[in-house]
């Protein structure tokens, strides 16, 4: 488990309302709660991280979405911040790099740079955001944290991202790697349906 290196995809928008539900007696006004824009201003981020922290994450510049092209670019990336972050891993004991089945992570391009770094890749089962680390640990803390925050410019999101990964301890991140087998042992109890949190 120590030797798993996983990343994703998140959307963030530079505007975060808060948004609650509420409720109202029968006589009273509803509150109301500001709606968020239907086409807000928003940005990618990518993020690998391991048991002990992120390894290497970018925001991907405005107008800009991820293809294989792309990706493949980002793992060269990745590639270079692992030999930095995590030699022993780079070099000696060889990396298990998970990531979900979206198309520019499973086209031909991403695997043939994947076998060219010699990163023993994990399998993904389709349609299953319940079983990526990311998805069920690290951007359900990242996205109560940004609730409520408003960003100006790139330079400013990155520096409140660069804040938050620095204020999680090591614990936080091997918590999200070790749940894994846990969750997956508790979809094949449940015949492969959704995990419900």
């Amino acid at each position: 488990m120590k030797r798993i290196i996983t990343g994703d995809e998140k959307w963030i928008v530079y505007n975060n309302v808060n948004r609650k539900r509420s409720w109202s007696k029968h006589d009273k006004p509803v509150q109301t709660i500001s709606k968020a824009e239907l086409h807000q201003k928003k940005i990618i981020m990518s993020i690998w991280w391991d048991y002990k922290g992120v390894v290497y994450f970018e925001l991907l510049p405005n107008n800009r979405t991820i293809n294989s092209d792309v990706y493949c670019q980002q793992l060269m990336k990745l590639e270079e911040a692992m030999k930095k972050k995590r030699p022993e891993l780079a070099n000696r004991k060889g990396i298990v790099f998970h990531h979900d089945n979206a198309r520019p992570h499973t086209s031909l391009l991403t695997r043939e740079k994947l076998l060219k770094l010699h990163w023993e890749v994990m399998l993904h089962p389709p349609c299953s955001s319940d079983l990526g680390p990311s998805d069920y640990h690290l951007f359900r803390s990242l996205q109560n944290f940004l609730n409520g925050k408003n960003f100006s410019n790139n330079d400013d999101l990155k520096s409140h991202l660069v804040q938050f990964f620095a204020d999680k301890d090591q614990k936080f991140y091997e918590r999200g790697i070790m749940k894994l087998p846990e969750r997956w042992q508790k979809v094949v109890e449940q015949n492969g349906r959704y995990l419900t949190d």
